[in-house]
């Protein structure tokens, strides 16, 4: 099953992190086994460097995603930040998701209507996106 990943469980699969919950692990994995994707909204690159230049994470970060993106037949895809998705950021109240990455990758996942794997207990209160975690 396709699926779309908010920037930290990006991160915490590549690098095998215990914050990873079961279920976002088992979903990243079937998606890695059967074919399908992850797919990493562009905004979560944008968001890895900032973190990157405020020393939040580890430089080697962006380029071990980079590197998954890129693998012949891999799992994970980058979805670029689109008019349509833009658009769609209108039925993500801000009231409920204030942060504005967050509420890109929220829209991301409910314009191309995939689960949307995420902790953010912000995200999980949306009626309108399925989440996983």
């Amino acid at each position: 099953m396709d699926c779309v990943a908010v920037t930290h469980a990006t991160i915490w699969y590549l690098f095998a992190s215990p914050k990873l919950s079961a279920n976002a692990k088992n979903l990243m994995d079937s998606a890695a086994s059967s074919g399908g994707f992850v797919f990493v909204p562009s905004i979560s690159i944008v968001e890895i460097i900032y973190l990157i230049e405020k020393g939040k994470l580890l430089p080697q970060t962006l380029s071990r995603l980079i590197q998954t993106i890129n693998l012949p037949n891999g799992s994970f895809s980058e979805l670029e930040l689109t008019f349509d998705i833009a658009q769609t950021l209108a039925q993500i109240p801000r009231q409920t998701v204030p942060d504005m990455p967050d509420r890109i990758i929220a829209a991301t996942a409910l314009h191309i209507n995939l689960p949307l794997i995420t902790k953010d207990h912000k995200i999980h209160a949306l009626q309108n996106i399925q989440t996983i975690w």
